[in-house]
């Protein structure tokens, strides 16, 4: 059985701000403590350490060397957000703030060519390749810098090669191209010949779909794509009683170790992992016998942005930054959902976040989900912003026990039932046609309570994000007070859609 687990924790940065009138000081007349950088085992084990006594590591707290250390073991690329605002349309001076930055690197690098590596077109945000640690010094004295880290440091693929991977299973990419049969006792049949998962019983979403099938919303969905092999979430997504819909595939993302490349290579999942939360969301229902998504008659707009679920490089992030924007543009889709996730709050990726949030996109993201790191990681980035809603995986008839690698805290929003005490997780499409498997962790949680949130909204076509967003919580297991560890816990989709 294939379990899409990824390894993710969760860090916030600022950064400092001076006059500045400071920047003038040459670099001769500034105080270098250390002038090699740390090793990457060094720098790993000092997160480590950082978030198994804190719990949270942070860029902000972290000295000028360790940032610098990182971002020049991060194939010298840094990643800068500046302006009084993430939103470039909001702030009138960010280009004379973006060459002003640029000068002060060119100073301080000595050198004017190959700096720039991206600026982009609607945050506040650019990547540049640094080399000296008095440019991070510098930088990080001017204000109007709101962070500088970098932008292609690898954790997880320097674990991996210190040997640690086995031991903290914090490789695994969440991907999989398994087939399985499934049990009949984990799913109904419903007309015409479709089969809905054990758990849209446990919700009352079967009910559900007697006032509202999702038609008329767009879902965005952010993920490693989807399978150009599976015709259900293809030529055959708009058939049966799903007609009427469309399915929009895009892909943004660089499958190439060096920052500097450009060109995307489509659309098509290489992973599994997306094709698995499209199918949770908004699989067709039809008479082939196949698995059927919670919103069957939704729109879905999706986007390859990374390889994998665990987003550590710099192409990841960028990709993933680029799907936020592009979907918080799309003025048809109104529901975002990502599964994905990363050991550092990633600045770029906090940004985009923002701005599809600021332009009334409700977003879903993934609270955690991992084996050795369980025990004392919580809700993961991006899910703890508070412009998301964190979701994590609870056991079949409970509200406040995480599935058996899920992760829970207190920025959890809402639960979902998505295992069994047999074992058994939810019925999705196969990354191939006709063959089916089970997804779990909060994963297919997060997909899945998207999807719920596309019949509160199809249902309600002129709410806001807030109105949808408050009739979940009234029509779940804790409302009006939110659990601790698992916020509102499960949502009675029959109830919050009547």
């Amino acid at each position: 059985m294939k379990k899409h687990v990824f390894y993710v924790l969760m860090l916030f940065f600022v950064v400092t701000a001076c006059n500045r009138d400071e920047l003038q000081n040459s670099a001769s007349n500034m105080e270098i403590v250390q002038k090699d950088p740390l090793s990457a085992r060094q720098i790993n084990e000092k997160i480590k350490a950082t978030i198994k006594t804190k719990g949270r590591f942070s860029w902000k707290e972290s000295s000028d060397h360790f940032v610098w250390s990182a971002i020049f073991q991060g194939n010298k690329i840094a990643s800068i957000g500046f302006g009084s605002s993430f939103d470039r349309n909001l702030t009138p001076d960010s280009k004379a703030t973006e060459a002003e930055i640029l000068k002060v690197i060119e100073h301080y690098e000595g050198k004017n060519d190959r700096i720039l590596l991206s600026s982009d077109q609607y945050l506040n945000q650019m990547d540049v390749a640094i080399e000296k640690q008095e440019t991070i010094i510098a930088l990080r004295k001017m204000k109007n810098i709101r962070y500088v880290e970098p932008a292609d440091y690898r954790y997880f693929e320097n674990e991996k090669q210190f040997g640690n991977a086995a031991k903290s299973s914090s490789s695994s990419s969440g991907c999989g191209f398994e087939s399985t049969a499934l049990n009949a006792a984990d799913y109904t049949t419903v007309s015409p010949n479709a089969k809905a998962p054990w758990s849209f019983t446990k919700h009352n979403i079967i009910s559900a779909w007697n006032y509202s099938t999702g038609a008329g919303i767009t879902i965005g969905v952010i993920d490693s794509g989807v399978s150009s092999e599976q015709s259900l979430l293809g030529s055959s997504f708009n058939n049966g009683l799903s007609s009427g819909r469309s399915i929009s595939k895009n892909g943004v993302y660089v499958d190439s170790v060096w920052p500097w490349s450009s060109g995307y290579d489509g659309s098509a999942d290489k992973c599994g992992h997306g094709t698995s939360m499209a199918s949770a969301l908004a699989a067709p229902r039809n008479n082939m016998g196949q698995p059927v998504g919670i919103a069957y008659n939704a729109n879905l707009v999706t986007y390859r942005a990374a390889s994998n679920v665990v987003l550590d490089g710099y192409h990841e992030q960028n990709g993933v930054k680029i799907a936020f924007t592009e979907l918080g543009n799309n003025n048809n889709v109104k529901i975002i959902s990502m599964s994905m996730g990363h050991i550092f709050s990633v600045g770029k990726i906090e940004d985009g976040v923002k701005y599809a949030y600021s332009k009334g996109k409700l977003i879903f993201c993934a609270g955690g989900t991992s084996t050795s790191f369980t025990n004392f990681v919580g809700v993961i980035f991006p899910a703890w912003m508070p412009e998301t809603q964190a979701i994590t995986g609870v056991k079949e008839n409970t509200a406040n026990q995480k599935c058996d690698v899920c992760h829970s805290g207190d920025e959890i929003d809402f639960t979902y039932q998505m295992e069994r005490a047999s074992g058994s997780n939810i019925p999705v499409l196969s990354y191939y046609n006709g063959q089916t498997d089970y997804v779990g962790g909060s994963s297919v949680a997060t997909a899945s309570t998207a999807g719920i949130a596309a019949l509160v909204w199809a249902k309600n076509p002129s709410w806001t994000r807030d109105q949808v967003l408050n009739k979940m919580r009234q029509s779940a297991t804790y409302y009006p007070t939110p659990n601790s560890s698992y916020g509102y816990g499960n949502i009675n989709v029959l109830q919050a859609v009547q």
